[in-house]
C-alpha cells in the first residue's frame, strides 16, 4: 500500500489552454484518488484552481500557502490556509508541509521555486523528491540546461539524483509514490 503523501506543486496561476490544463487536471484526479494531499500556493486561479479543484473533485485534501499580497486570491474552503509575509517566507512554508516536490508549467515565480529545491538537494539539506512534469515539452529546453550542468561539472550530485522529469502525469506520481516509500 502506498502511503498518504503531501505533494507540493509549484505551478501558475494563469489562466492557460487545455494543452496544459488537461494534463494538470489528470494529476490532480490522480493526486486526490491516490488520498495525497496538494501543498500549493493557495491561488484560486488559473492552473492553482484547476488542480486544487480537481484533487478536491477526487477527495483530496488541500493546503495552501498564499502570500499577504496575493491573500485576496486565496481559496476559499481549503482545508488549511496560511498567509505568508512574503514569497521567501511562503516557498520555506511550502516546502515544509511537504513530502514531495511537483513542477508543473509556470513562469518566474515556479522556476525560482523549482530551483531552490534543487539547490536544496545539490547540497545535501533536503531528500525530497522532486518531478518537473514536462507537459508539452515545456522545461525541455531547462532539461537540456540541467543536463549541461551535469556534463560541465556544476553540479556536485548526478542529475538523477536531484530531479526526475516526467512527460505524463501517471509517471510522475507513480515516480513520487515510489520514491516517498522507499525513503
Amino acid at each position: 500500500m502506498v502511503r498518504r503523501v503531501n505533494i507540493c506543486v509549484f505551478l501558475s496561476a494563469a489562466d492557460l489552454d487545455d494543452r496544459y490544463t488537461r494534463p494538470a487536471r489528470e494529476f490532480a484526479r490522480l493526486l486526490g484518488k491516490g488520498g495525497h494531499t496538494l501543498v500549493w500556493g493557495g491561488s484560486d486561479s488559473g492552473l492553482m484552481k484547476v488542480v486544487a479543484d480537481g484533487v478536491e473533485e477526487a477527495g483530496g485534501r488541500l493546503v495552501g500557502v498564499s502570500v499577504d499580497f496575493l491573500s485576496a486570491k486565496a481559496r476559499p474552503g481549503a482545508d488549511e490556509m496560511v498567509i505568508a509575509r512574503d514569497l521567501a517566507e511562503r516557498k520555506k512554508l511550502l516546502l515544509q508541509k511537504a513530502d514531495a516536490v511537483v513542477v508543473m508549467v509556470g513562469g518566474t515565480g515556479t522556476l525560482d521555486e523549482a530551483t531552490e529545491i534543487i539547490e536544496l538537494k545539490k547540497h545535501g539539506h533536503s531528500d525530497m523528491p522532486v518531478v518537473i512534469l514536462n507537459t508539452a515539452g515545456y522545461y525541455d529546453g531547462l532539461r537540456e540546461q540541467f543536463r549541461r550542468m551535469e556534463e560541465e561539472g556544476f553540479l556536485p550530485r548526478p542529475l538523477s539524483e536531484l530531479v526526475y522529469f516526467a512527460d505524463e502525469p501517471v509517471a510522475a506520481l507513480a515516480h513520487l509514490e515510489e520514491s516517498v516509500t522507499g525513503r
